[in-house]
């Protein structure tokens, strides 16, 4: 065995000593070692500004990707501004300076001919940026780039051929009296294979090639929008496409229809109750199309498991998303012909609200979030797209094979968690497609103006004076409905959440439409302050009622009429009332022999109630049994229901009722129980508040997620004022105070009418109607009392009993003594 090396050491073995590392070997000299400092100088200085510009370029560069896109194009609007001056300083008026000296020389030597015209074309290109938001069609700038390009192309071409094709080695002159350098390139060497003239040719296809581009016109609609633009000059507006842009960026902005007649309320709806199903809800025909991801963006989209693998079923390419409607032009609401010299009010009244956005910043980051939280669980599913609304935006999810739909809506918190946002919901699957919705709130919500949705297509194109503007869905279409459809709504959600503003919306939007003639109103108002601005306006038919006593009243004399209606249509054999009105304007009912009555057009009576929880409270059984007729039986009558509460639980909205009033407008709720009271189903506790509502018109398998519309204070009184300049409000005394029979005076007094005087005397004079005070007061029993007090009933004195509450005293101090005289008699 060898023997170690020491005695003491260990077996390991030292590490090999490093050699200290060779230092640097300065230059001999004092000019040697100057110059290498000097050097070294150099090095760290360029190194130091380097670093600086590189930084600052970053940082503008960040900037400039979370500049607001509106922003940015009036930056490049303004550039274009800035540059077409400078090129017709240098072209038009040949200033003096260097700049415009070069400039010119430039611009003659490519354009040619062509330059004096090219300062012209910076001006509408730059207005087009400016005007058109950033979130509208972002293809616009790509197809007008290739377009005038090819214009220019095909045209310097053609005039450098009309002037004998001159080569550059002629000298600049001969360019710029011709194509210039650009006319050179698109003719010359095309010339020098083929004939000049088939040269031209191509060139003139180039040409017409670039004009289809910037019109946005393909060959087959040629024929259409030739006819279009003759049609303008003749004014006449004919074709599918009358009031097309030139530059076909307002393609899908129709000319509003000239003022027509147009077939009266009752006539446009007559017979649509024997349709076995109409929805109450028009859909609006121009759906927009949810933004297509880039390439990019579907590869950073993409999980790890899904890149690089491709479909089996080849995707089509997305289509640009659609403008929001009313960025520029709007259509205005029809003028109908309403008997009488009642005037409707203009659409001015209602501004118009701000452009939604298809497209932000935040909304690629929240794609970028969802992607994330796919590939951190390993899902074989990507985010496609998303279509964003007023308030929320819907972002598709498609699976791939195999994958449960449990599985993503599993991920629910960890997606909140990801967007940072409580309030996700998730849609699965979104109806008529294969995908999943995952619907996170914006953080830059767009306001949806109550005017632009009565000027939508969908709202312009039906004239039935009960259609009502309710606001813009996810995708950003507009949202109406026929409450003589619906037939009866209810509309719940917590405090703040937007129910006032929707019935406001309601109201200003039957004022706008319909005249007093063919709607009238009832209004409960328990809270005395929501609905008092409509005061005085034609359409009611009684004063606002704030009095949950007098609403029952109210809602008892609507039952009256209800019945009233249906005697008159049992009578003359009609099954609906716009059938029996549309006989009654045609003259065909008369009254029977020997009756002095003549027969009128009913008017639609919608009933609205702000608060239902206040009259269930104060009467819950004549309440709940005369809405419950109503609902029952009053659609075909023409009466129609509004139920509004704040409170929606079992014992307001009852079982009656749901039962009955089949439409649903549900607003943010603060617990899951009251989103199954309202829907029958969860989702209004996940509603972002301020207006965001989920609507289940009568028939609909699935809520609508919408924005109601928002109509402001000072727009509603403006309409007021015009209702009420027109007409004046023709009210009816047996609504809220029904006729009520005269009460018996009770005569037989006996040997108590000393007793009966002073218990009237201590009654008044106390304004305090209690049988216990007669007892301790007057020293009588309660029998007594209570006959003491069923006399004053008799004679007014008092009113009835309300259990063991203090009764009502109907005289006052200062009638005293004429009532006393009457009792002596």
């Amino acid at each position: 065995m060898p023997a170690r090396a020491s005695s003491g050491g260990s077996g390991r073995k030292k590490p090999a000593s490093r050699k200290p590392a060779a230092k640097k070997r300065m230059p001999d000299g004092p000019i040697a070692f100057a110059v290498a400092m000097f050097g070294q100088f150099l090095l760290v200085l360029w190194k130091l500004i380097a670093h600086t510009v590189g930084g600052a370029a970053r940082a503008v560069g960040r900037s400039a990707r979370d500049l607001d896109p509106d922003l940015r194009r009036d930056g490049a609007g303004l550039v274009l501004l800035a540059a077409g001056i400078l090129v017709a300083g240098a072209v038009w008026w040949q200033s003096d300076g260097p700049l415009l000296a070069y400039t010119r020389l430039a611009v003659v030597g490519t354009f040619g001919t062509f330059s004096p015209i090219l300062p012209l074309l910076f001006l509408p290109i730059a207005i087009k940026l400016m005007r058109t938001p950033a979130s509208g069609r972002e293809g616009d700038a790509g197809r007008l780039f290739i377009g005038f390009s090819s214009i220019m192309l095909g045209l310097l071409g053609l005039i450098h051929i009309a002037h004998g094709i001159p080569q550059p080695s002629e000298g600049m002159e001969a360019l710029h009296k011709s194509g210039g350098l650009i006319g050179f390139v698109a003719s010359g060497p095309l010339s020098a294979v083929i004939t000049p003239w088939l040269t031209g040719l191509l060139l003139v296809l180039v040409l017409l090639f670039g004009i289809l581009v910037v019109t946005a016109t393909p060959i087959r609609r040629i024929p259409e929008r030739l006819q279009t633009l003759f049609g303008a000059l003749l004014e006449r507006d004919t074709g599918p496409d009358a009031g097309i842009g030139i530059l076909g960026a307002d393609a899908e902005k129709k000319r509003p229809a000239k003022p027509r007649r147009k077939a009266t309320p009752a006539e446009s709806v007559a017979g649509d109750h024997e349709r076995p199903y109409d929805s109450p809800v028009l859909p609006d025909e121009s759906e927009p199309v949810a933004p297509a991801l880039t390439d990019e963006e579907e590869a950073a989209a993409a999980p790890a498991g899904r890149r690089g693998k491709s479909r089996s079923k080849p995707r089509d390419p997305a289509p640009d998303p659609t403008p929001a409607p009313g960025a520029t032009e709007q259509l205005s609401i029809p003028s109908r012909v309403v008997e009488g010299d009642y005037e409707l009010p203009v659409a001015s009244m209602l501004k118009p609200g701000s452009p939604v956005k298809p497209r932000t910043k935040a909304n690629d980051d929240v794609v970028g979030a969802l992607s994330g939280v796919l590939t951190q669980f390993k899902l074989d599913a990507e985010v496609t797209g998303f279509t964003r609304g007023p308030t929320v935006t819907r972002y598709e999810i498609e699976l791939g094979p195999a994958v449960k739909v449990e599985k993503v809506t599993a991920l629910a918190k960890n997606i909140s968690l990801a967007v940072k946002s409580a309030d996700v919901r998730i849609q699965s699957p979104i109806p008529g497609k294969s995908a999943i919705g995952v619907e996170i709130p914006n953080t830059d919500k767009d306001i949806v103006s109550l005017g632009d949705v009565l000027r939508s297509p969908v709202a312009t194109s039906d004239d039935h004076p009960m259609l009502v503007g309710l606001g813009k869905d996810v995708e950003g279409s507009n949202v109406v409905a026929n409450l003589a459809k619906m037939p009866h709504v209810l509309v719940a959600g917590a405090t703040g959440a937007g129910k006032s503003t929707c019935i406001n919306g309601l109201i200003t939007s039957l004022m706008m439409r319909s005249t007093p003639d063919e709607v009238r109103m009832i209004l409960v108002d328990p809270k005395r302050v929501e609905l008092t601005m409509y005061e005085g306006i034609p359409h009611l038919i009684t004063p606002i009622i704030t009095s949950p006593k007098k609403a029952a009243e109210a809602l008892q004399w609507v039952v009256g009429e209800m019945d009233r209606r249906y005697d008159d249509l049992a009578a003359s054999g009609y099954r609906h009332v716009d059938d029996f009105n549309a006989a009654v304007r045609k003259g065909e009912l008369t009254a029977p022999p020997g009756s002095e009555r003549v027969y009128e057009p009913y008017p639609y009576l919608l009933v609205i109630v702000d608060e239902l929880a206040d009259l269930m409270m104060v009467a819950p059984r004549d309440v709940e049994d005369a809405v419950v007729r109503i609902t029952q039986l009053a659609r075909a009558a023409g009466i129609h229901l509004v139920l509004a509460t704040q409170r929606p639980s079992v014992d307001v909205v009852t079982g009656l009722i749901k039962a009955n009033v089949p439409s649903r407008l549900a607003f943010a709720t603060s617990s899951l129980s009251d989103s199954r009271v309202i829907l029958d189903q969860p989702g209004a506790e996940k509603l972002v508040g301020k207006g965001d509502a989920l609507f289940l018109p009568m028939g609909a398998g699935k809520p609508i997620r919408l924005q109601n519309a928002w109509v402001s204070e000072k727009e509603i009184r403006a309409i007021v004022d015009h209702c009420k300049k027109q007409s004046e409000p023709s009210y009816r005394e047996d609504v809220a105070a029904p006729e009520t029979k005269k009460k018996e005076i009770d005569e037989d007094i006996g040997d108590d009418l000393d007793l009966l005087l002073q218990a009237v005397e201590l009654v008044v004079t106390t304004q305090f109607g209690s049988t216990s005070m007669l007892q301790r007061k007057l020293r009588v029993g309660f029998a007594k009392a209570g006959r003491l007090m069923d006399l004053m009933e008799s004679r007014d004195v008092v009113g009835p009993s309300e259990g063991s509450k203090a009764r009502d005293v109907l005289v006052t101090p200062d009638e005293l003594p004429g009532v006393l005289a009457d009792i002596r008699g």
